[in-house]
């Protein structure tokens, strides 16, 4: 045998894990185009669906050429893209809203809904609301969203001081839905000594919509939740730790207390941008991190959080779609629908979980 000679050891299973690893890869890789063959027929159904039906072909020439009949163009462009968009937006922003929560409290009903943030964020938009309505004011993309956050902090540090005390899942669950009627409870009480005209505005939005969407509430939903992205992006690496257990993320040299802060702040955030434009939406955040992580087979955060962001976004365009379709002419509030695609998964989910015990 040559001096030169090079001898190499074939470490045994070697070619299973490298194996294991293209199938993962290539399934995620498939859920991922999956998402994103239904997020285009999704948005073709919507665009073509309504009082003015409007051709594929139309569609295609008023995106891509801005040609058209003008009534054409002013329903894509004004009424139904806009829509579309921000129903993409809000989805993923719940859906990763949900992921965080779920990391922090280590529980997978952990959710804005579920935990009463949502109603927390509804109560100070309420306030908001009706102050400003009293006072003649001009309420903001900007006001809207900052009572919002307000609001799902306050609710959830409330959420927080219990679920340290009574550390279980059922325990947790009840405390959410407290907050969730005390919250609930406030607003009607506020709202029984408004005006009749305020609570008219009040009442639809409190019901959850994504009607009436502008390309300014575009631009505000895209910048804010696209931060709040790239910020639970940069968060992947200690989430991933933080996975395998608080004590395994310390050692690696995660700040657990100002990792814990970001992901209430980055949560917050996410579920105050949602409610300020489209009120309370249910299950969501729940429903769609489990789906994601079952489909994908994996929990990695480099993929989950893409995963949720897009799968957010298909789920509730789709929900948005039946709302808008399912009693045409009348139009369903959109938390109707997902709660009939989203209480089964949480059902699922408790009952899976107490079965594995």
């Amino acid at each position: 045998m040559s001096g030169n000679a090079v001898r190499t050891t074939t470490l045994p299973g070697g070619g299973g894990y490298h194996a294991e690893n293209f199938r993962r890869r290539s399934r995620c890789l498939l859920v991922f185009i999956i998402m994103a063959a239904a997020f285009v027929v999704i948005t073709v159904i919507n665009i073509n669906s309504g009082n003015v039906h409007i051709s594929v072909g139309e569609i295609a020439r008023a995106i891509f050429l801005r040609e058209g009949t003008e009534k054409n163009l002013d329903i894509i462009w004004t009424i139904r893209l806009p829509r579309i968009i921000v129903s993409m937006i809000l989805g993923g922003a719940l859906a990763l809203a949900g992921f965080l929560l779920q990391t922090f409290f280590e529980n997978p009903i952990a959710g804005p809904y579920v935990l009463g943030i949502s109603s927390g964020a509804k109560m100070v938009v309420a306030v908001v609301l009706l102050a400003f309505a009293q006072a003649s004011f001009q309420v903001t993309s900007l006001t809207l969203i900052l009572a919002a956050f307000a609001g799902s902090l306050l609710a959830t540090l409330f959420v927080l001081v219990i679920s340290y005390r009574v550390p279980n899942m059922a325990m947790l669950l009840v405390a959410g839905i407290m907050v969730g009627y005390i919250c609930n409870a406030v607003t009607e009480f506020m709202v029984t000594f408004a005006e009749d005209s305020d609570i008219a505005n009040l009442h639809v939005w409190s019901q959850g919509s994504f009607s009436g969407m502008t390309w300014t509430n575009v631009a505000v939903c895209l910048v804010v939740v696209g931060i709040g992205f790239i910020l639970t992006m940069a968060l992947s690496k200690p989430i991933g730790a933080y996975q395998m257990g608080e004590n395994y993320a310390r050692s690696l040299g995660v700040n657990i207390r100002i990792f814990r802060i970001a992901l209430i702040t980055l949560s917050s955030l996410l579920s105050a941008c949602v409610t300020a434009f489209a009120g309370p939406i249910s299950f969501v955040g729940i429903a769609v991190p489990f789906l994601i992580k079952g489909t994908m087979g994996t929990s990695k955060p480099l993929v989950v959080i893409p995963g949720c962001l897009i799968g957010g976004g298909v789920f509730c365009m789709l929900c948005d779609l039946i709302a808008r379709l399912a009693f045409a002419p009348v139009e369903m509030n959109i938390s109707t629908v997902t709660a009939v695609f989203g209480a089964p998964v949480v059902i699922y989910m408790m009952v899976s979980r107490r079965k594995g015990r």
